[in-house]
Parts: C-alpha cells; sequence; structure tokens
C-alpha cells in the first residue's frame, strides 16, 4: 500500500513541478551540432535550421515535430542540396527526440521531458507572448 502512494506522490509532485514551470524565452543554436552550410556558404541552410528550431522550442505532438523535421528537409532539399536535406534529417529524427536531457530536443522550450501533447490554450498564449517579445529582440542564440 505505501508504495502505490510513494509512487502517486512522486507523480504529483513531477507534475506540478512541471507545470509550474513557463516556457523559457526562444533561443536557436542554429544547425544544433551540423554546419550551418558549406564551406562556400557557410550559413546556406542556416535559416532553416532557425525556423526548425522554432518549432522544437515550441514542441507539441508528434505529428507536429514530424511536420516541423518534414519542413527542414524540405527546406533544404530547395536549395539543391537533397543529400544533405536526407542526412539532416535522419538526425533530427534520431536526436530530437523529447525524451532526452539535451538543449536541441522536441519542446526544448519546456521543462524536460514535457513529450508529446498538443499545446493547451493558456501554453499556445505563452508561445504566442514569448513569439511578440522575440519579434522586438534580436535573436538569442544560444551558447
Amino acid at each position: 500500500m505505501t508504495k502505490p502512494i510513494a509512487l502517486l506522490f512522486t507523480f504529483l509532485l513531477l507534475t506540478s513541478t512541471s507545470n509550474a514551470q513557463p516556457l523559457s524565452p526562444f533561443t536557436s543554436d542554429g544547425c544544433s551540432r551540423f554546419p550551418n552550410g558549406t564551406p562556400a556558404q557557410q550559413d546556406l541552410w542556416l535559416g532553416c535550421c532557425e525556423q526548425h528550431d522554432l518549432a522544437y522550442w515550441r514542441g507539441g505532438s508528434y505529428k507536429e515535430r514530424l511536420s516541423a523535421d518534414d519542413a527542414l528537409e524540405a527546406c533544404v532539399a530547395a536549395l539543391d542540396e537533397p543529400v544533405i536535406a536526407a542526412i539532416m534529417y535522419m538526425g533530427v529524427r534520431v536526436g530530437g527526440t523529447p525524451f532526452a536531457p539535451t538543449d536541441f530536443r522536441w519542446g526544448y522550450g519546456w521543462p524536460l521531458y514535457r513529450g508529446y501533447k498538443p499545446l493547451s490554450e493558456q501554453e499556445q498564449q505563452e508561445v504566442e507572448a514569448a513569439l511578440t517579445k522575440f519579434n522586438a529582440e534580436p535573436i538569442n542564440k544560444m551558447k
């Protein structure tokens, strides 16, 4: 009987802690652990990665993550880099899981282990407020 109560208490503590923490400001590290472009054009696909970071920062459902990853692949492929696009796609599919404690995971703007779930109305409002503030400030690069 004590074990189920302890598990329930732990679950409630973790749930209340994660809900109490607000969305962190948007940051981007470009293409994370991948080059931002070619040696000749060093920022060639950086804009694609920054848009992808925005989607990952926001988080949401599994379907939204898949859509963000597809958009990254399409964006880089449209720059006449289909092989790079395919490599990047494979990398984000493997490395972008929301269940790893990385600074580039799906939903990295939220506390750890949010997982895959659509944003609530309150969370969506937080995202919109953060984006409004972000548009008034220069991009904050992660170190």
